[in-house]
């Protein structure tokens, strides 16, 4: 995984409406990359629905969330419709941002994983799941986050 510490690998991906985004244009704000395998999986829609729920939390830190998985722009779209989720999904089909990132598994996923960015572009905290089966509690990720 990423080291903390390091300058984040900037990438140009398509978001569910199609448009291309990019880490470089989120500089002077910071960015936690959220890393999940797959939308509407049991898992990663728990987690993803958690983050909605505590999109306060996140806002009130000065942080933007971005979710990133190989899923297509389509998915996404009709993913974050469903569960209003409000941040943006990003599409990696290639995998080359996980893999850039050193969050890509052994079965050609993503692991489940996040990466915090400061406003200059660079790794303040990365973390990855061991289990696919489960994701960091909200209360430790916030704590983990203000540490930073």
């Amino acid at each position: 995984m990423i080291a903390t510490g390091t300058p984040a690998p900037d990438f140009t991906l398509p978001d569910g409406e199609g448009r291309m985004i990019s880490l470089k244009s989120f500089r002077g704000r910071k960015v936690l990359l959220v890393f999940y395998p797959g939308d509407d999986t049991p898992v990663c829609t728990a987690q993803l629905c958690d983050y909605r729920n505590n999109v306060t939390e996140f806002t009130r830190r000065g942080i933007e969330v971005l979710g990133v998985s190989a899923d297509s722009p389509e998915s996404h779209k009709s993913f974050a419709s469903r569960h209003e989720l409000p941040f943006t999904l990003l599409s990696d089909s290639a995998k080359k941002t996980a893999q850039a990132y050193g969050v890509l598994g052994f079965l050609g996923m993503s692991q489940r994983a996040y990466v915090l960015i400061d406003e200059e572009g660079t790794v303040l905290l990365a973390y990855s799941d061991f289990l696919p089966v489960t994701y960091q509690p909200m209360k430790e990720l916030l704590q983990k986050i203000d540490e930073a």
